[in-house]
């Protein structure tokens, strides 16, 4: 029983333990396939990134962190503001940038009909 109540209280934890974080914000001043790929470029080149997507009809950028690292609200913006754009909104999600964009597909897709 004990053995039992041990191993319940660890799986518990663990999902929030290796819970993934993904900064995801709405960008204000894109408007074309080149603006996208510049912001994404410059997500790319951020060492703590796993992952990172934009998608310009939404005007969603997110920045998925590899485990243990973190970039502060305030540096993400200013990367954003660097490429010449202005973030509307941020937040902290725990989604991968592939929830996020399979959300943002599916949002463009009930949108469309």
């Amino acid at each position: 029983m004990k053995k039992l109540l041990v191993t319940l209280m660890l799986s518990a934890l663990t999902p929030a333990a290796f819970a993934v974080t993904t900064i995801k914000a709405e960008v204000n001043g894109m408007v074309c396939a080149f603006c996208a790929k510049g912001i994404e470029k410059k997500l790319n080149a951020l060492p703590q990134k796993q992952a990172a997507f934009v998608d310009l009809k939404s005007r969603v950028v997110a920045l998925q962190l590899k485990d243990g690292q973190d970039v502060s609200n305030e540096s993400f913006s200013k990367v954003i503001q660097d490429a010449g754009y202005s973030v509307s909104k941020l937040e902290r999600v725990n989604q991968t940038v592939d929830a996020i964009q399979a959300e943002v597909a599916q949002a463009e897709k009930a949108g469309g009909k």
